[in-house]
């Protein structure tokens, strides 16, 4: 299936690991160009080093607005088609394990500063009448995920926010919608694992069987897995779906609308 994303140019933050990785590596298969972001300058040119005349890097903490503006101004400068806004979690810990400190942190770590880049983004895709805007959460917006409050709470917040936006840019042929994973093999899950071991007073290696017990495929997801499905979102093909929450959990959610 040609995707029909060869020579249009995405933003892809977070992507020296993880989804961030794979969902650029993906994009750069089928020929796209790719402004991709993380704090480790690096990592990026290492990574996409066959790829240096189709990338664009910009090192930096997403939770700078000096980051945020490199961004943006990147936005500007190419024909841009789209963005994918994917970034680490928060610490762990159930609500009385946390402070307000730890509130004020994962407020800028999972939630403003993809408010913000949303807010700058998207009137230039309006402009065009045409763009896709992808934002990768958790599974926990739909489930939450016990000893992850931060996260439970603040990803929550962002899915209303995209959810919110989608009807408002809808008529100008752009896209909002959200993936929310659920246990990948990305470095990500090695926290929950951490969590679990600790909390039960079992090895990790207990901890991520009885994770992948739980989930009815009987194994964690792959970052390519979810890549092909957030290409996809990022397609005109895609052009009908908005205002969605995805979910990529191998069926670990129960709700009838997982």
């Amino acid at each position: 299936m040609d995707l029909k994303v060869s020579d249009q140019t995405f933003i892809v933050c977070g992507a020296s690991s993880g989804f961030g990785e794979a969902i650029t590596r993906q994009l750069l298969i089928e020929g796209a160009k790719v402004v991709v972001v993380a704090r480790r300058g690096n990592e990026l040119r290492e990574k996409y080093r066959h790829f240096e005349e189709r990338t664009e890097i910009i090192e930096g903490s997403l939770i700078y607005s000096e980051t945020i503006d490199k961004i943006e101004n990147a936005g500007k400068k190419d024909d841009l088609h789209g963005i994918v806004l994917n970034a680490g979690g928060p610490p762990t810990g159930t609500p009385l394990q946390t402070n307000m400190d730890d509130w004020d942190a994962a407020w800028q770590l999972v939630m403003r500063w993809k408010i913000d880049l949303a807010l700058r983004l998207a009137p230039l895709f309006v402009e065009k009448e045409y763009g896709r805007m992808l934002f990768i959460e958790s599974k926990s917006v739909k489930e939450p995920i016990p000893a992850l409050t931060l996260s439970n709470s603040f990803r929550a917040g962002v899915v209303g926010f995209a959810k919110t936006l989608s009807q408002e840019v809808a008529p100008k042929g752009v896209t909002v919608n959200t993936i929310a994973p659920g246990a990948h093999e990305t470095p990500a899950i090695d926290r929950v694992i951490k969590n679990n071991s600790s909390m039960k007073n079992i090895s990790s290696e207990k901890a991520k069987e009885q994770m992948e017990a739980g989930i009815p495929v009987r194994r964690m997801g792959k970052a390519e897995e979810l890549a092909s499905l957030a290409v996809w979102l990022l397609s005109p093909h895609s052009g009908y779906v908005t205002g969605q929450t995805i979910s990529h959990d191998g069926g670990a959610i129960s709700g009838l609308f997982g």
